[in-house]
C-alpha cells in the first residue's frame, strides 16, 4: 500500500511561494502526463494560478532544454527521461529558480524541492533531489547551500 503525504503537504506548507511551487508541480505534471504544452494547460484553467506558480510553469517550459541539460550533467547515471516524472519536475522547478531567479536563496530553492519530493515521492527521492541540486548550486551559484550564521 502506498502512503502519500501529498494531502498533508498543503497544510504544512503555508507560505505563498511554497503553495505556488506546489501548484506549479501539479500543472507541470498534468502537462507531462497529457503530453501537452504547459501553456496549453495554463490557458485551459478556469482561473489563473497565482502569479508565481504561472511564472514557474512558464519559466520551466521556456528554458526546458537548458534546465534538462543541467540536470543531466549533474545526475550521475540518470538521464532526465529515465527519472520518475515527479522527481524530474521537482528538479526542473528548483533548477529554474537556481538559474533564473537570483532573488530566491540557494538554500530555499533546495529545501523547497526536497520538501516537495518528500511529500509527493519517496524519502530516497528527497535525498536524490538534494544531492543533484547541491551539485548544481555549487556550479551555478558558486557556493554550497548554507544556513545563515546566528553569530553576531
Amino acid at each position: 500500500m502506498s502512503t502519500s503525504r501529498g494531502s498533508e503537504l498543503g497544510v504544512r506548507r503555508a507560505g505563498a511561494r511554497s503553495q505556488a511551487r506546489e501548484r506549479a508541480l501539479g500543472l507541470l505534471y498534468e502537462a507531462d502526463t497529457r503530453s501537452a504544452d504547459p501553456a496549453e494547460v495554463l490557458a485551459g484553467l478556469p482561473a489563473p494560478p497565482v502569479p508565481y506558480a504561472k511564472e514557474l510553469v512558464e519559466g520551466v517550459a521556456d528554458h526546458a532544454s537548458v534546465i534538462r541539460a543541467m540536470i543531466a550533467s549533474h545526475a550521475t547515471g540518470w538521464s532526465p527521461d529515465r527519472m520518475p516524472v515527479l522527481d524530474r519536475i521537482v528538479l526542473e522547478i528548483a533548477v529554474y529558480e537556481l538559474m533564473f531567479k537570483p532573488d530566491v536563496p540557494t538554500a530555499v530553492a533546495i529545501d523547497e524541492a526536497v520538501e516537495l519530493a518528500k511529500g509527493y515521492s519517496t524519502e530516497d527521492s528527497a535525498r536524490f533531489v538534494n544531492g543533484v541540486l547541491a551539485a548544481i548550486a555549487a556550479d551555478e551559484r558558486g557556493s554550497e547551500p548554507s544556513v545563515p550564521s546566528t553569530e553576531p
